[in-house]
């Protein structure tokens, strides 16, 4: 049982900057906790292991969080077409970073190049340590950051112009 209170600890601690890092790779606070949920299911299930064998569970399971994304983006990128459009639920809180300029120009990105910027810049991972993560190589790291930096330049010069 002591494991068991191990983890509720390690989430009740952990769980508000977990939540700002998955909104950061998702880009909507509905996906975040999608993300922190499926990493935190695999980290209790294997617990012990994970603080026996890392120094740091929390790293670990941001790089659970990292994959995962990546997993999902990579699963999903293909278009569903539906014959009708779905109705409209039930009201959604709004996301409070919605007119932020950082955040939309963030959204706006693809997702492997959103990744690698908050890899980048939130979590200061190296170019070798975000190629280990994303499963890609160090030039790609290095072409998507490039990218992303040049289109969140673009579109942060042209808000702040307007503004």
């Amino acid at each position: 049982m002591r494991g068991a209170d191990e983890f509720a600890e390690f989430v009740r601690d952990a769980l508000p900057g977990l939540l700002r890092y998955g909104h950061l790779l998702a880009g909507n606070p509905h996906d975040a906790a999608d993300l922190v949920q499926t990493a935190l299911e695999k980290v209790g299930a294997r617990w012990s292991s994970v603080v026996r064998h890392t120094g740091d569970p929390v790293a670990y399971t941001r790089r659970a969080m990292a994959n995962s994304h990546v997993s999902r983006w990579r699963r999903m990128r293909r278009e569903n077409l539906v014959a009708e459009l779905p109705d409209p639920g039930g009201t959604v809180d709004r996301d409070p970073f919605e007119d932020e300029p950082l955040w939309a120009a963030l959204r706006g990105l693809p997702p492997r190049q959103r990744a690698v910027v908050v890899l980048r810049y939130y979590e200061d991972l190296s170019e070798v340590e975000i190629a280990d993560v994303l499963g890609i190589s160090r030039g790609t790291v290095k072409s998507q950051a490039s990218k992303a930096m040049t289109t969140l330049r673009t579109r942060l010069g042209s808000t702040a112009r307007e503004g």
